[in-house]
């Protein structure tokens, strides 16, 4: 992954999980906790596609099953936000642009749906049975919801900048500033301008100099 793609998701999930913890997690909801995460990872998986979004979700779920106060084995979250960011990054548009939002809805949607089956039966296998005493029917409703709820605020705004830093705006400007100096160099012949310029205030120069010294010699004549 390039560099501008690591600080960029790096900084996003950092924020998400922060925010999620100190804050989503607080409101004591019914069911599910809006995850804040996951729609990070899936707008970043719209824009870097499948192989960017598996690795910004396996960091961003290791992260969550590292951070307090997190009751479960580590990796469980990791395994389950890789395989929903490479899924996620299958469906990135060939463009790049959104042109509707029921495909990115969609994707939340079934995003939801997929994190929370697959986490819970990720816990099944290591014995942890919790989400059959919530109740599995609720859980899927309400993250479903309350990420559905959620989406318009965060992926529209993650995919903006991630397209942002991909197109790195800042080498562009500085390539077009210096292509915009060198065609005009090319077509304008600045430097003969220049050279020319140069030639007339030697001439000027030299004509003061002599009209200085006839001075001086007319002075002492008299």
């Amino acid at each position: 992954m390039r560099v501008n793609r690591i600080l960029l998701s790096s900084s996003l999930i950092v924020v998400a999980l922060v925010l999620q913890v100190s804050v989503l997690a607080r409101l004591h909801l019914p069911g599910a906790v809006p995850d804040l995460l996951l729609l990070t990872v899936l707008g970043l998986a719209l824009v870097y596609g499948h192989v960017g979004g598996a690795l910004v979700g396996f960091a961003a779920g290791l992260l969550a099953d590292l951070a307090p106060p997190a009751d479960h084995a580590a990796g469980r979250y990791a395994l389950v936000l890789c395989v929903i960011g490479y899924l996620a990054g299958l469906v990135k548009p060939e463009s790049g642009q959104v042109k509707s939002a029921t495909g990115p809805m969609v994707v939340v949607v079934a995003a939801a749906l997929g994190s929370t089956l697959l986490y819970a039966g990720v816990g099944a296998l290591v014995g942890d049975t919790a989400a059959r005493h919530v109740g599995l029917g609720g859980l899927l409703f309400t993250a479903a919801l309350y990420d559905l709820l959620l989406a318009p605020f965060v992926v529209p705004g993650v995919m903006a900048l991630a397209r942002r830093a991909e197109n790195d705006p800042l080498a562009e400007t500085n390539s077009a500033k210096s292509g915009d100096i060198s065609s005009g160099w090319l077509s304008g012949g600045t430097g003969l301008r220049i050279g020319g310029q140069r030639n007339g205030l030697r001439v000027k120069a030299a004509r003061a100099r002599m009209a200085r010294a006839g001075r001086i010699k007319g002075v002492k004549r008299l």
